[in-house]
């Protein structure tokens, strides 16, 4: 991979954007020890980049003077301590506008021109597939920039997994263990949601780790008589109970995704197909059935330690890959290393649960039905 002949990095700054993930701080905390180790001056934007294109909205400041007291005993919270935000687009930035109401304004040269005012030399920006996005088009406005990826969901391509999944999928397996005893106490049918967007690994991960009898994904349309089929032989083998796991963007075949609302400027938000399943599954079977939605659940709480570990490799790894003059790029977990992916081979792409990969055909093998 070629390296750019920058200046030298005298300061550098550190944003966080779009949904919060477990690991976010661990992130922070290793971005700015290190830049410190080399003598380099951090700060962090607060909400995105909020804090620079609305600077008037922070009576402290849109900068946060990052030291070593500042992400001091920081790595094992959830969420961030610099804010985040899902509105921030500086391509597409909400103004609002006269008689009420907002209209998008790309607003990226006024970043760029507050990154020149503030002397910030280099940036970090820790995100998801929009927020790298965002990060490769800045990078294309002569911004120094290192990406770090960020999702509970792991659909960002060219990494092997992103932090935060792990803890989401842990809450998620202990979650389900703990419905199994009142799903088989009440003998009913439990429907479970969980996100992921438009991806299955949430829910193929968890499912399988907790003991799901089916799972639904966005990568295999559902037919919900099949689904019913298989709880049905599970009912006629004597086990009176059944648990269904399904990914928020599943949606049946020939039909389309629950969406719960659609905002200008913003991604469809997901959400209410555990509850159609449930119904349907009631209306097919005639057995008590109920749903539960898990949600934001799995953004918030401790990081694993598997997610911290990662987390703190990627916020050295993005310093380090500035060290060495390296721009426009994202580090990822390739293992046992971590490497760095053009930004451009990430912005724009998902990464979804392969059909022919290991850990489906292992449901499948045990049983387990996909509606398919």
């Amino acid at each position: 991979m070629k390296r750019r002949r920058p200046g030298p990095i005298r300061r550098i700054a550190l944003s966080t954007g779009g949904g919060d993930a477990p690991g976010l701080n661990a992130v922070i905390r290793a971005v700015v020890k290190s830049a410190l180790h080399r003598g380099w001056e951090c700060v962090g934007i607060r909400d995105g980049f909020n804090g620079l294109l609305s600077p008037g909205d922070y009576p402290e400041g849109g900068l946060l003077r990052m030291t070593r007291e500042t992400v001091h005993g920081i790595t094992h919270l959830g969420g961030t301590i610099l804010g985040t935000t899902n509105r921030g687009n500086p391509f597409r930035f909400p103004v609002p506008v006269p008689g009420g109401g907002v209209e998008e304004k790309d607003r990226s040269g006024d970043l760029v021109a507050a990154f020149r005012r503030e002397k910030i030399d280099a940036l970090v920006a820790v995100g998801g597939d929009g927020s790298l996005s965002i990060a490769h088009a800045l990078a294309g406005k002569g911004v120094r920039v290192v990406g770090v990826p960020k999702t509970i969901d792991n659909d960002l391509d060219r990494t092997v997994i992103t932090f935060g999944f792990d803890t989401a999928v842990s809450f998620a397996t202990e979650c389900l263990d703990r419905l199994h005893t009142t799903a088989e106490s009440h003998s009913r049918i439990l429907v479970v949601e969980v996100m992921g967007r438009y991806a299955g690994w949430i829910a193929l991960h968890a499912g399988i780790s907790g003991g799901a009898d089916a799972i639904l994904i966005p990568e295999i349309p559902f037919d919900l008589r099949r689904v019913a089929d298989r709880l049905a032989h599970r009912f006629t083998a004597g086990h009176g109970f059944a648990i269904v796991v399904v990914a928020e963007g599943a949606a049946p075949a020939g039909g389309g995704r629950t969406v719960a609302a659609r905002e200008a400027g913003r991604a469809e938000r997901l959400g209410g197909v555990g509850a159609r399943v449930a119904e349907g599954l009631h209306e097919i079977m005639g057995r008590e059935t109920r749903s539960v939605v898990l949600g934001h659940l799995l953004r918030g709480g401790s990081p694993t330690t598997f997610d911290r570990l990662l987390a703190l490799r990627f916020g050295a790894a993005a310093v380090r890959a500035l060290a060495e003059g390296h721009a426009d790029v994202m580090v990822a977990l390739d293992p046992p290393r971590v490497r760095l992916v053009p930004l451009a081979e990430v912005s724009g792409r998902m990464k979804t649960v392969p059909l022919d990969g290991d850990t489906l055909l292992t449901a499948r093998e045990m049983g387990i039905s996909f509606g398919d």
